[in-house]
């Protein structure tokens, strides 16, 4: 049975930082897209980052470009997600997600599994 769990997240102060990391149990982990998403309150998930099978290529959403880092690190099975600067409008559930294929945008593709989330709260 396939699990990403979201761990890292917690409440922070403006302009501090943290690091989200998810763990997956997918034996073909370097076979998936990865990528980061949140939900605030009263508001829709939206894409947060991505990163390609090998870790070569990574995305961003414009609100977060500059501010966040996305990492994977296959031996571990595991996609890292370093948040600096953080702001009070950060404040979501941040959910892990995972797309099979090599060639895959998480952006566009359909996801394949989705985590539980982990709650960051950035306290202005």
């Amino acid at each position: 049975q396939v699990q990403l769990v979201e761990s890292g997240g917690g409440l922070v102060q403006a302009g501090g930082s943290l690091r989200l990391t998810c763990a997956a149990s997918i034996r073909t982990f370097n076979m998936y897209a990865m990528g980061w998403f949140r939900q605030a309150p009263g508001k829709e998930r939206e894409f947060v980052a991505g990163i390609n099978w090998s870790g070569a290529s990574t995305y961003y959403a414009d609100s977060v470009k500059g501010r966040c880092t996305i990492s994977r690190d296959n031996a571990k099975n595991t996609v890292y997600l370093q948040m600096n600067s953080l702001k009070p409008e950060d404040t979501a559930d941040y959910y892990c997600a995972a797309a099979v294929g090599f060639y895959t945008d998480i952006r566009l593709n359909s996801i394949d599994y989705w985590g539980r989330g982990t709650q960051v709260t950035v306290a202005s």
